[in-house]
Protein backbone atom coordinates (compact mmCIF):
# COMPACT_ATOMS: atom_id res chain seq x y z
CA UNK A 1 0.00 0.00 0.00
CA UNK A 2 1.44 3.28 -0.95
CA UNK A 3 2.12 5.72 1.73
CA UNK A 4 0.19 8.96 2.79
CA UNK A 5 3.82 10.94 2.68
CA UNK A 6 4.74 8.84 -0.89
CA UNK A 7 1.69 10.10 -2.00
CA UNK A 8 2.16 13.65 -0.61
CA UNK A 9 5.84 13.68 -1.93
CA UNK A 10 4.55 12.94 -5.44
CA UNK A 11 1.90 15.54 -5.28
CA UNK A 12 4.11 18.38 -4.17
CA UNK A 13 6.75 17.97 -6.26
CA UNK A 14 4.67 17.91 -9.78
CA UNK A 15 2.51 20.77 -8.27
CA UNK A 16 5.90 22.73 -7.99
CA UNK A 17 7.07 22.01 -11.60
CA UNK A 18 3.91 22.92 -12.82
CA UNK A 19 4.24 25.90 -10.57
CA UNK A 20 7.97 26.52 -12.23
CA UNK A 21 6.96 25.80 -15.90
CA UNK A 22 4.45 28.65 -15.35
CA UNK A 23 6.91 31.28 -13.47
CA UNK A 24 8.87 30.33 -16.57
CA UNK A 25 7.14 30.51 -19.62
CA UNK A 26 4.91 33.87 -17.97
CA UNK A 27 7.93 35.71 -16.67
CA UNK A 28 10.94 38.02 -18.29
CA UNK A 29 11.33 40.73 -20.35
CA UNK A 30 7.88 40.71 -21.13
CA UNK A 31 5.27 39.18 -19.19
CA UNK A 32 2.91 36.17 -20.78
CA UNK A 33 -0.27 35.98 -20.14
CA UNK A 34 -1.61 31.74 -19.19
CA UNK A 35 -4.07 32.15 -22.16
CA UNK A 36 -1.41 32.51 -24.95
CA UNK A 37 -0.62 28.70 -24.40
CA UNK A 38 -4.21 28.34 -26.21
CA UNK A 39 -5.34 31.39 -27.66
CA UNK A 40 -2.89 33.06 -30.38
CA UNK A 41 -5.84 35.03 -31.46
CA UNK A 42 -5.65 37.66 -28.37
CA UNK A 43 -1.76 38.68 -29.11
CA UNK A 44 0.09 36.96 -31.94
CA UNK A 45 3.09 38.70 -31.06
CA UNK A 46 2.85 36.67 -27.18
CA UNK A 47 1.85 34.01 -28.50
CA UNK A 48 4.74 33.80 -30.54
CA UNK A 49 7.18 34.93 -27.88
CA UNK A 50 5.60 31.29 -25.85
CA UNK A 51 6.04 29.18 -27.96
CA UNK A 52 9.25 29.92 -29.49
CA UNK A 53 11.38 31.20 -27.37
CA UNK A 54 10.06 30.58 -23.71
CA UNK A 55 8.27 27.31 -23.89
CA UNK A 56 11.44 25.00 -25.84
CA UNK A 57 13.53 27.21 -23.38
CA UNK A 58 11.50 26.01 -19.90
CA UNK A 59 11.62 22.54 -21.42
CA UNK A 60 15.08 22.42 -21.97
CA UNK A 61 15.85 24.08 -18.43
CA UNK A 62 13.56 21.08 -17.14
CA UNK A 63 15.27 17.98 -19.22
CA UNK A 64 18.89 19.40 -18.42
CA UNK A 65 18.03 19.42 -14.83
CA UNK A 66 16.00 16.13 -14.55
CA UNK A 67 18.50 14.50 -16.52
CA UNK A 68 21.50 15.80 -13.91
CA UNK A 69 19.55 15.25 -10.77
CA UNK A 70 18.32 12.15 -11.67
CA UNK A 71 21.62 10.86 -12.78
CA UNK A 72 23.28 12.43 -9.38
CA UNK A 73 21.05 10.34 -7.29
CA UNK A 74 22.10 7.02 -8.97
CA UNK A 75 25.93 8.34 -8.37
CA UNK A 76 25.45 8.47 -4.88
CA UNK A 77 23.52 5.77 -4.41
CA UNK A 78 25.57 2.82 -6.14
CA UNK A 79 28.57 4.56 -4.97
CA UNK A 80 27.07 4.67 -1.44
CA UNK A 81 28.34 8.46 -1.25
CA UNK A 82 26.42 11.61 -0.79
CA UNK A 83 28.84 13.68 -2.54
CA UNK A 84 29.16 11.96 -5.51
CA UNK A 85 27.92 13.56 -8.87
CA UNK A 86 28.08 14.28 -12.41
CA UNK A 87 30.06 17.41 -11.20
CA UNK A 88 32.48 15.95 -8.58
CA UNK A 89 33.04 13.14 -10.10
CA UNK A 90 34.92 14.71 -13.28
CA UNK A 91 32.13 13.08 -15.25
CA UNK A 92 30.79 16.52 -16.80
CA UNK A 93 34.10 17.68 -17.42
CA UNK A 94 34.55 14.57 -19.74
CA UNK A 95 30.78 15.17 -21.23
CA UNK A 96 32.26 18.73 -21.94
CA UNK A 97 35.65 17.33 -23.51
CA UNK A 98 33.35 15.21 -26.02
CA UNK A 99 31.20 18.46 -26.81
CA UNK A 100 34.02 21.00 -27.57
CA UNK A 101 35.88 18.19 -29.42
CA UNK A 102 33.12 17.69 -31.77
CA UNK A 103 32.52 21.37 -32.11
CA UNK A 104 36.69 21.71 -32.07
CA UNK A 105 37.11 19.07 -35.09
CA UNK A 106 33.28 19.26 -37.20
CA UNK A 107 32.77 15.86 -36.18
CA UNK A 108 29.60 14.71 -38.07
CA UNK A 109 28.57 11.10 -37.90
CA UNK A 110 26.23 10.64 -41.23
CA UNK A 111 23.20 9.23 -40.51
CA UNK A 112 22.73 10.94 -37.11
CA UNK A 113 23.78 14.89 -37.80
CA UNK A 114 22.60 16.62 -34.98
CA UNK A 115 22.78 13.70 -32.26
CA UNK A 116 26.89 13.33 -33.27
CA UNK A 117 27.43 16.14 -30.31
CA UNK A 118 24.91 14.22 -27.26
CA UNK A 119 26.78 11.00 -28.43
CA UNK A 120 30.23 12.41 -28.23
CA UNK A 121 29.39 14.10 -24.42
CA UNK A 122 27.87 10.80 -23.60
CA UNK A 123 30.91 8.88 -24.68
CA UNK A 124 33.44 11.36 -22.81
CA UNK A 125 31.38 11.67 -19.71
CA UNK A 126 31.29 7.49 -19.48
CA UNK A 127 35.11 7.07 -20.23
CA UNK A 128 35.85 9.74 -17.52
CA UNK A 129 33.59 7.76 -15.06
CA UNK A 130 35.29 4.66 -15.74
CA UNK A 131 39.17 6.00 -15.45
CA UNK A 132 38.25 8.10 -11.73
CA UNK A 133 36.46 5.02 -10.47
CA UNK A 134 39.49 2.85 -11.47
CA UNK A 135 42.22 4.97 -10.58
CA UNK A 136 40.24 5.62 -7.40
CA UNK A 137 39.97 1.67 -6.67
CA UNK A 138 43.39 1.82 -7.42
CA UNK A 139 45.10 4.21 -4.86
CA UNK A 140 42.23 2.90 -1.96
CA UNK A 141 40.39 -0.44 -2.81
CA UNK A 142 37.54 0.58 -0.18
CA UNK A 143 37.19 3.93 -2.31
CA UNK A 144 36.42 6.46 0.76
CA UNK A 145 34.53 9.86 -0.61
CA UNK A 146 37.79 11.65 0.24
CA UNK A 147 39.53 9.46 -2.40
CA UNK A 148 36.72 9.80 -4.70
CA UNK A 149 36.49 13.35 -4.47
CA UNK A 150 40.41 14.22 -5.06
CA UNK A 151 40.11 11.60 -7.85
CA UNK A 152 37.42 13.87 -9.27
CA UNK A 153 39.54 16.78 -9.14
CA UNK A 154 42.26 15.28 -10.81
CA UNK A 155 40.31 14.35 -13.59
CA UNK A 156 38.73 17.27 -13.82
CA UNK A 157 41.61 19.54 -13.35
CA UNK A 158 43.64 17.53 -16.14
CA UNK A 159 40.19 17.92 -19.05
CA UNK A 160 39.70 21.45 -18.09
CA UNK A 161 43.54 21.63 -19.45
CA UNK A 162 42.45 19.55 -22.33
CA UNK A 163 39.52 21.96 -22.98
CA UNK A 164 41.94 24.96 -22.50
CA UNK A 165 44.14 23.76 -25.53
CA UNK A 166 41.23 23.33 -27.41
CA UNK A 167 40.18 26.72 -26.99
CA UNK A 168 43.72 28.12 -27.56
CA UNK A 169 44.11 26.67 -30.83
CA UNK A 170 40.22 27.45 -31.97
CA UNK A 171 39.94 30.47 -34.44
CA UNK A 172 35.92 30.62 -35.46
CA UNK A 173 34.39 28.12 -33.26
CA UNK A 174 35.72 29.78 -29.87
CA UNK A 175 32.15 31.67 -29.39
CA UNK A 176 30.61 28.51 -29.81
CA UNK A 177 32.99 26.42 -27.46
CA UNK A 178 33.08 29.44 -24.58
CA UNK A 179 28.92 29.24 -25.07
CA UNK A 180 28.87 25.51 -24.26
CA UNK A 181 31.10 26.57 -21.47
CA UNK A 182 29.55 28.90 -19.44
CA UNK A 183 26.43 27.00 -19.39
CA UNK A 184 23.08 28.26 -20.43
CA UNK A 185 19.71 27.14 -22.12
CA UNK A 186 19.35 30.43 -23.94
CA UNK A 187 18.30 30.92 -27.39
CA UNK A 188 18.65 27.23 -28.29
CA UNK A 189 14.79 26.66 -29.23
CA UNK A 190 13.05 23.34 -30.03
CA UNK A 191 15.87 21.23 -32.33
CA UNK A 192 17.76 20.96 -28.78
CA UNK A 193 14.79 19.80 -27.05
CA UNK A 194 14.30 17.31 -29.86
CA UNK A 195 18.07 16.62 -29.65
CA UNK A 196 18.41 16.10 -25.48
CA UNK A 197 15.19 14.02 -25.57
CA UNK A 198 15.47 10.84 -26.73
CA UNK A 199 18.16 10.43 -24.27
CA UNK A 200 16.68 11.28 -21.40
CA UNK A 201 14.09 8.76 -21.86
CA UNK A 202 16.40 6.30 -22.75
CA UNK A 203 18.62 6.98 -19.30
CA UNK A 204 16.44 7.65 -17.19
CA UNK A 205 14.46 4.42 -18.08
CA UNK A 206 17.47 2.33 -17.78
CA UNK A 207 18.13 3.94 -13.77
CA UNK A 208 14.29 3.35 -13.54
CA UNK A 209 14.79 -0.26 -13.56
CA UNK A 210 17.52 -0.70 -11.74
CA UNK A 211 15.86 1.14 -8.48
CA UNK A 212 15.41 -1.88 -6.69
CA UNK A 213 19.17 -3.00 -7.37
CA UNK A 214 20.23 0.25 -6.11
CA UNK A 215 18.79 -0.10 -3.11
CA UNK A 216 20.14 -3.58 -2.70
CA UNK A 217 23.80 -2.14 -3.04
CA UNK A 218 23.13 0.41 -0.36
CA UNK A 219 23.83 -2.99 1.81
CA UNK A 220 26.77 -4.07 0.08
CA UNK A 221 28.03 -5.99 -3.01
CA UNK A 222 27.90 -9.57 -1.18
CA UNK A 223 24.26 -8.92 0.09
CA UNK A 224 23.00 -7.34 -3.17
CA UNK A 225 24.54 -10.78 -4.54
CA UNK A 226 22.64 -13.11 -2.16
CA UNK A 227 19.50 -11.41 -2.42
CA UNK A 228 19.36 -12.27 -6.41
CA UNK A 229 21.11 -8.94 -7.80
CA UNK A 230 23.66 -9.55 -10.68
CA UNK A 231 25.99 -6.62 -9.15
CA UNK A 232 28.53 -6.19 -12.40
CA UNK A 233 25.31 -6.31 -14.74
CA UNK A 234 23.69 -2.96 -12.68
CA UNK A 235 26.80 -1.83 -12.12
CA UNK A 236 27.47 -1.24 -15.36
CA UNK A 237 23.47 -0.50 -16.41
CA UNK A 238 23.36 2.39 -13.70
CA UNK A 239 26.92 3.70 -14.69
CA UNK A 240 25.46 3.84 -18.35
CA UNK A 241 22.36 5.48 -18.05
CA UNK A 242 24.01 7.85 -15.69
CA UNK A 243 26.61 8.93 -18.30
CA UNK A 244 24.09 8.75 -21.15
CA UNK A 245 21.95 11.86 -19.23
CA UNK A 246 25.07 13.54 -18.04
CA UNK A 247 26.58 13.75 -21.44
CA UNK A 248 23.37 15.08 -23.10
CA UNK A 249 23.00 17.37 -20.55
CA UNK A 250 25.94 19.01 -21.17
CA UNK A 251 26.44 18.61 -24.62
CA UNK A 252 23.12 21.23 -25.13
CA UNK A 253 23.48 23.21 -21.99
CA UNK A 254 27.09 23.45 -21.10
CA UNK A 255 28.94 22.43 -17.07
CA UNK A 256 26.17 23.13 -15.18
CA UNK A 257 27.36 22.38 -11.47
CA UNK A 258 25.94 21.08 -8.21
CA UNK A 259 22.44 20.09 -9.84
CA UNK A 260 23.25 16.60 -9.13
CA UNK A 261 24.31 17.00 -5.57
CA UNK A 262 21.71 18.93 -4.11
CA UNK A 263 18.92 18.34 -5.54
CA UNK A 264 19.11 14.19 -4.83
CA UNK A 265 20.33 15.29 -1.11
CA UNK A 266 17.53 17.10 -0.35
CA UNK A 267 14.93 14.96 -1.78
CA UNK A 268 16.80 11.81 0.26
CA UNK A 269 16.47 14.36 3.38
CA UNK A 270 12.96 15.26 3.02
CA UNK A 271 11.10 11.95 1.20
CA UNK A 272 13.82 9.13 1.93
CA UNK A 273 16.43 7.05 0.44
CA UNK A 274 14.37 4.19 -0.94
CA UNK A 275 15.70 4.28 -5.13
CA UNK A 276 11.94 3.08 -5.55
CA UNK A 277 10.88 7.12 -5.18
CA UNK A 278 13.98 8.69 -4.69
CA UNK A 279 15.00 8.90 -8.56
CA UNK A 280 11.58 10.08 -9.74
CA UNK A 281 11.18 12.62 -7.35
CA UNK A 282 14.82 13.71 -8.11
CA UNK A 283 13.86 13.96 -11.09
CA UNK A 284 10.63 16.32 -11.27
CA UNK A 285 12.91 18.06 -8.67
CA UNK A 286 15.69 18.90 -10.75
CA UNK A 287 13.98 20.00 -13.27
CA UNK A 288 11.92 22.45 -11.38
CA UNK A 289 14.83 23.61 -9.73
CA UNK A 290 17.07 24.05 -12.85
CA UNK A 291 13.81 26.43 -14.66
CA UNK A 292 13.95 28.34 -11.50
CA UNK A 293 17.47 29.22 -11.84
CA UNK A 294 17.22 29.91 -15.45
CA UNK A 295 14.39 31.85 -14.21
CA UNK A 296 16.67 33.96 -12.07
CA UNK A 297 19.50 34.45 -14.72
CA UNK A 298 17.62 35.96 -17.07
CA UNK A 299 15.74 38.37 -14.60
CA UNK A 300 18.02 39.35 -11.97
CA UNK A 301 20.03 41.64 -14.41
CA UNK A 302 18.60 42.14 -16.90
CA UNK A 303 18.26 43.01 -19.47
CA UNK A 304 21.56 41.25 -19.07
CA UNK A 305 21.65 37.82 -18.41
CA UNK A 306 23.94 35.27 -16.26
CA UNK A 307 25.10 31.86 -17.06
CA UNK A 308 22.96 29.45 -15.27
CA UNK A 309 25.57 27.51 -13.48
CA UNK A 310 26.54 30.86 -11.79
CA UNK A 311 23.73 30.79 -10.14
CA UNK A 312 23.54 26.87 -9.33
CA UNK A 313 27.41 27.09 -7.51
CA UNK A 314 25.78 29.60 -5.48
CA UNK A 315 23.48 27.53 -4.42
CA UNK A 316 25.42 24.37 -4.68
CA UNK A 317 28.67 25.16 -3.37
CA UNK A 318 27.53 26.06 0.61
CA UNK A 319 25.03 22.95 0.11
CA UNK A 320 28.78 21.06 -0.77
CA UNK A 321 30.55 22.83 1.97
CA UNK A 322 27.70 21.49 4.59
CA UNK A 323 27.52 17.83 3.79
CA UNK A 324 31.12 17.05 3.75
CA UNK A 325 31.33 18.79 6.90
CA UNK A 326 28.70 16.86 8.30
CA UNK A 327 30.18 14.17 7.11
CA UNK A 328 33.66 14.56 8.46
CA UNK A 329 32.01 15.54 12.05
CA UNK A 330 30.37 12.06 12.21
CA UNK A 331 33.66 10.18 11.31
CA UNK A 332 35.55 12.54 13.70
Amino acid sequence: MVKKKTIFAYTSSIIFLLFSVWLGVSNGSVDVPLSALWDSSTNPSLYNILWSIRMPRVLLAGLVGASLAIAGAAFQGLLKNPLADPYTLGVSSGASVGAVATIFFGISIPFIGSFTLPIFGMLGALLTLMFVLSFARLIDRSMKMETLILTGVIFSSFLGSCISLMIALTGEELREIMGWLLGSVSMRGWPYVTMILPFVIIGSTILWLNRRELNAMMYGDERAQSLGVNVKKSKYAILTGGSMLTGAAVAVSGTIGFVGLVVPHMTRILWGADHRHLLTLSFLNGASLLIICDLVSRTILAPAELPIGVITAFIGAPVFSYIFYKQRRSKG
